[in-house]
Formats: structure tokens, sequence, C-alpha cells
């Protein structure tokens, strides 16, 4: 198929119906994380729970990626995609059915696994359907649209906890679902052949081999993650650091992320705004300053204040230079793949939960065991090794573009 290289309100209903799918899944995290305290009271367990029900919701995001990305490869990506839809439906009403605090847990892995769809699937399809500065000013916004959830998804959950019982949260994340699936099922693109022959086992494994043993590949794929691991420690703890520890009210919670989602938008729209004018992996070099204060600042505020506030305006600033770091980062890690984008981008995408449900629970350690100052020590070592991994991505694709000797898709 042609790809697509002007945007027009007919080519972005498919990402528009997209990143309301994704939409639907970000605020399963983010919406509830102001009821977690009430959901542990509920079920009588630990406050150690609400970081931990984040992790096993990163989990179920990295459990299927493997599959669903080839399986999209042989049946196509419409199905995989619908299909992936109406399983995250069904898994936010079971939620109506949960009585213990395991049980919240496996369902919080099963939600999670909608995370799958929109790397390996979603995304891929994105990348197939439209040309390079295209694709990446449609990821940019769609990640702006994205961003919405964490941006109102704790302040919108804090009010509706407020007026009714937790679980009525998942019924309405399950009705901001459907109406993506109706989006997708009229306007989602087939990139794909879909062929009959049965799924190749072996060429998985051979495929998943070349990927993951593509030294380039997997050194953008690290970036990722680490670039985005101060925000996500951020999105786990803040409950505990703000209305455990901080004694905030759920409702004060959510204010406070305002200025950190909306950073990070600040981030991705000045990234769609300058694609066309800037080379692309200069805003990669340029976010390394705001990421380098937001360390600082966080450093400096748990050293002499200790107040939570510094931790708030360090990840904002870390949250700008994420916003204009992250969609040229992913264009750069798919592009040094020749093996199927959905395969590329379901390995991106174990990558990225792996280590996101990794990351969550050395920050949670960390700040239990040394409070800020270990927040703030963790996300500096994030950030330096992220620093120290970008400088050699972007310096490769930046020279394939110039030479033309890079993978294109």
């Amino acid at each position: 198929m042609q790809k697509i290289s002007v945007l027009t309100r007919t080519t972005l209903m498919f990402p528009l119906a997209l990143v309301l799918f994704e939409f639907s899944v970000y605020i399963a995290n983010d919406m509830i994380q102001p009821g977690m305290l009430t959901v542990t009271h509920e079920f009588g367990a630990s406050a150690a729970w609400m970081a931990s029900a984040m992790t096993a919701f990163l989990v179920g995001g990295a459990l299927f990626q493997w599959l669903f990305g080839p399986l999209s490869d042989r049946i196509g990506r419409r199905p995989v995609m619908l299909g992936g839809t109406v399983f995250f439906i069904l898994s936010c009403l079971a939620t109506l059915l949960s009585n213990s605090i395991e049980s919240f847990i496996l369902l919080r892995v099963a939600q999670g696994m909608g995370l799958c769809f929109i790397s390996s699937v979603g995304y891929a399809v994105v990348q197939e359907a439209f040309e390079e500065k295209a694709a990446i000013r449609v990821t940019a916004l769609m990640a702006n649209v994205a961003l919405i959830a964490p941006l109102i998804g704790p302040v919108a959950g804090a009010f509706m906890i407020e007026i009714w019982p937790w679980r009525m949260v998942f019924v309405f994340i399950a009705a901001v679902a459907s109406l993506a699936l109706i989006g997708l099922a009229r306007h989602m693109p087939e990139t794909v052949i879909s062929r009959a022959e049965k799924l190749p086992l072996i060429q998985i494994w051979h495929d998943y081999r070349a990927v993951f043993t593509n030294h380039r590949f997997l050194m953008g794929a690290l970036c990722i993650p680490l670039l985005a691991m101060p925000l996500i420690g951020w999105i786990a703890m803040s409950p505990l650091i703000l209305v455990a520890d901080g004694h905030l009210s759920v409702v004060e919670y959510g204010f406070w992320q305002i200025p950190v989602f909306g950073s990070l938008i600040a981030g991705n729209l000045v990234l769609a705004r300058q694609v066309d004018r800037w080379r692309l992996g200069n805003s990669v070099k340029l976010a390394w300053y705001p990421i380098g204060l937001g360390i600082v600042i966080m450093l400096v505020g748990a050293a002499f204040l200790d107040k939570p506030y510094f931790l708030v305006a360090g990840i904002s600033v870390i949250a700008f230079g994420e916003g204009l770091s992250s969609a040229v980062m992913i264009r750069f890690t798919l592009t040094e793949s020749t093996i199927s984008k959905a395969t590329a981008g379901a390995a991106l995408g174990i990558i990225n939960m792996l280590l996101y449900a990794i990351g969550i629970e050395l920050y949670k350690l960390f700040y239990l065991h040394a409070g800020m100052m270990g927040f703030a020590l963790l996300s500096t070592v994030v950030a330096l090794v992220y620093w120290y991994l970008s400088r050699g991505v972007v310096r490769r694709a930046m020279l394939a573009r110039v030479t033309g000797h890079g993978v294109t898709i």
C-alpha cells in the first residue's frame, strides 16, 4: 500500500480510534491510582500492594507481546487488534466480581495485556501506513492525546471515587474502550495480507532471535524505557509519597499530577510542531538539558528540603525532555531492524514493560529505604545510563539518514 504523507481528517480517523483505545488502557492504570488506598483497605492488604498493582499491569503488558505481533503478520492486523480490544473491555468489567487483592492483581495483569496490542499491532500499522515524518508527527500527536490519561486520570479518578464505588472506574474505562472498538472497526486499515498456512513457530523464533541479537536495535530499545523510567517510577510511587506519607487528599494528589503530565504534553507538542524544521535527532540532543536540570532539582530538593514538591518540579522538567525525545527514539529504534515491524514492535514492547516493572520495584525499594533521596539517586543513575546509550543511537541514526544506508520502513 502507498504510504500516507499528508495528514487529513480522513487519514487521522484511524490514529484517533487507536489513541482512544490507548487512552482507555492508560486510564485503567491512572484512574485507579488515587483509589488504591481504598482498594487495599477493602481487601485488608498492606499499602505496599499499591505499587505492586502497577507492576502487575506492566507484567501483563509484556506477557504476550511475543505472540500478537507475529500472529498479526499471519492473520492480519485488524482481527488481532479488534480481538484485543474486546478482551480488554471484558477484563475491565470482570473487576466487578473481584473479591480479594489476589484476584484484583490477576485482573490487573489481564488489563495490562491491552498494552500488547497497542505496541505490537497498533503502532506497527502507524509505522507501515505513514511515511517517516508523518509517522513521527502522528506518533507525537497520539502521545499528546494518550497523555491526557495520566493528566486527567488521577483527578477524574479521585472525584469518581469520592462519589461512587471504586469498581465503577473500570465500568467507565470499559465504556471508553467500547467507543474505541467502534472506531477501529470502521477505520483501521489492513497493512498485511493474511496467509493461509500455519503459524511457523520456528520462524517466529528466528525472527525474535534476529531482533534480540541486533545490538543497534537493543541499544535504542533500552533507551526508551530508561528515558521514561523516572516518570513511571513517579506514577507508581506518588500515591504513597503524596497521599500515604504526604497526607494529601486524593483530589490534591490528582492536581499535583497536572504539572508533570502538562510538561510531557508540552514536549510532545514542541516536537510535533518542529519535526519538519529540525533534523531528526536534534530534539533528542536538546532534551538532554532539561533531563539533566530535572535531576539537579530533585537532588537539591531531596538533600536540603526533603519536600515532595521538588520531586514534582524535577519530574516535570524531565517529562518535558521525554516529550521531545520519545517519538523520535521509537522511530530510530524500529528502523534498526529489517524484521517485520510487528515483531520488532513486540520485542520493543517486551523490553519496555519488563524494564518498567523492574524499575517500579527498584523505585519502591529505594524510596522505602532512603525516602525522596533514594528516589532522586535512582533517577540520576537511570538518566546517566540513558544519556550514555542515547548518544550512540542518535549518532548512528542521523549518519544513516545522511548516507542513505539506514534501514527504512
